[in-house]
């Protein structure tokens, strides 16, 4: 679905406003997990409710890589996203997982937004020692569950 809207200031948290029938037509609920378009550069998100608003974030990685600006409007193309949301664990985590059952079952048992939080701790770390703690310190976490 296509609609326009003005690219609002990133604070106290806006981005792009989604009109309500656009939100109704999606069909995924009040907060439906979605694929945005803008000029060409597409990402995953859900719709946030505030104040009563329905709105998709706009981080600013993705207004640059979107080439807009605050106050532009701009046509955005959304959809449902019916893709399960997987957090894929890089191969160093998921041998340490693999070798502590109590760890992966705790894994398993998580929500895909805690799964991506340990991901993406793991996969930030520019060092190869950094990356090892912090896959040690995902282990001992989940084994503490």
């Amino acid at each position: 679905m296509k609609f326009r809207t003005v690219v609002e200031p990133p604070e106290p948290m806006r981005g792009l406003e989604v009109p309500p029938a656009v939100v109704e037509a999606l069909g995924g609920g009040a907060r439906p997990p979605v694929t945005i378009t803008v000029n060409g550069h597409s990402w995953r998100s859900r719709v946030a409710i505030m104040r009563g608003r329905h709105l998709l974030g706009l981080s600013n990685a993705n207004r640059q890589a979107a080439g807009v600006t605050v106050g532009e409007e701009v046509e955005v193309d959304v959809e449902l996203d019916t893709e399960p949301r997987v957090a894929v664990e890089p191969a160093d985590f998921a041998d340490a997982l693999a070798a502590d059952p109590l760890a992966r079952a705790a894994y398993d048992n998580l929500t895909d937004s805690r799964k991506r939080e340990h991901v993406r701790a793991i996969e930030s770390a520019k060092r190869p020692e950094t990356r090892k703690r912090r896959i040690d310190q995902a282990i001992a976490t989940l084994r503490a569950r």
